[in-house]
């Protein structure tokens, strides 16, 4: 086997006198697709955010394909603010809230952060902005600002500004949870379409039936550690643990409940 492209151990989080994450080790091969489920609390969006060190874990030991940090403080291996740009540029990450630029247009969202940070000459980068945007079939709205577009364009849109930095993975967190219910079907095409070119994506998602179809792994997160880890059908259709029973409940019952109102369910 291959070496695992992300590698983490012993990976802790505390706020304060609260401690999220309590030693959380994961190894993720290239091209896999894993997806987080677990109640609002477990530990699910700052495991994600830590990756990436929007959140600069307390403990434990990150390797990503030549990148090795060590978050023991004093520990030589702590990454310095250089190694976490580059690091950033590397792993993208898409969140709840489309974290657009609302001053600037659609294709200037999209080649900023490239022209900027990765050098790319400007007319190169607004030629990959329009053929991203025109894979997503939005190529028309390139000079609209994010305050003309929906919520599920806007998302994707975000996507897509996420992907022109050509990263190594993907890490989304409830990317569809702001989203009204008939917008979430566009935002999860574009995001199984990742999956199958062979996107190394982490996923944070309520969406049990698209974490089922698309993921290689399912991961629940209780109580700050990963709880059942496996393959889909074996960690949503056969749970162990009667904490995970219970959470699959409830997502069904919510899932009830919209059907019920004509919602599109989860």
């Amino acid at each position: 086997m291959s070496a695992p492209l992300l590698k983490i151990r012993g990976l802790r989080k505390s706020f304060g006198e609260t401690e999220v994450l309590k030693g959380i080790d994961l190894e993720v091969g290239q091209g896999e697709v894993v997806s987080i489920i677990g109640a609002s609390g477990s530990g699910k969006s700052t495991f994600l955010r830590c990756i990436n060190v929007m959140e600069m874990p307390d403990e434990g030991f990150l390797d990503f394909a030549d990148v090795h940090f060590d978050y023991r403080e004093g520990a030589r291996a702590r990454p310095t603010d250089a190694q976490l740009r580059a690091l950033r540029a590397r792993i993208g990450m898409v969140f709840q809230s489309y974290n657009l630029w609302p001053h600037m247009t659609v294709l200037q969202n999209i080649t900023e952060a490239p022209v900027r940070l990765r050098g790319v000459p400007r007319r190169e980068a607004e030629e990959e902005a329009r053929a991203l945007l025109a894979r997503i079939g939005l190529l028309e709205k390139q000079d609209a600002y994010p305050s003309k577009l929906s919520g599920g364009q806007q998302q994707r849109v975000a996507i897509v500004r996420a992907l022109a930095m050509k990263p190594e993975v993907m890490l989304f967190d409830e990317v569809t949870s702001a989203l009204d219910p008939e917008l979430v079907g566009e935002v999860l095409t574009l995001m199984a379409q990742l999956a199958r070119e062979g996107m190394t994506m982490l996923l944070v998602t309520h969406e049990i039936d698209f974490a089922r179809e698309v993921s290689s792994r399912v991961l629940f997160f209780d109580n700050g550690v990963i709880a059942e880890d496996g393959p889909p059908d074996a960690v949503l259709r056969t749970p162990r643990s009667e904490r995970l029973r219970g959470f699959l409940a409830r997502m069904l019952h919510r899932d009830a409940i919209d059907t019920a109102h004509g919602e599109t369910p989860a």
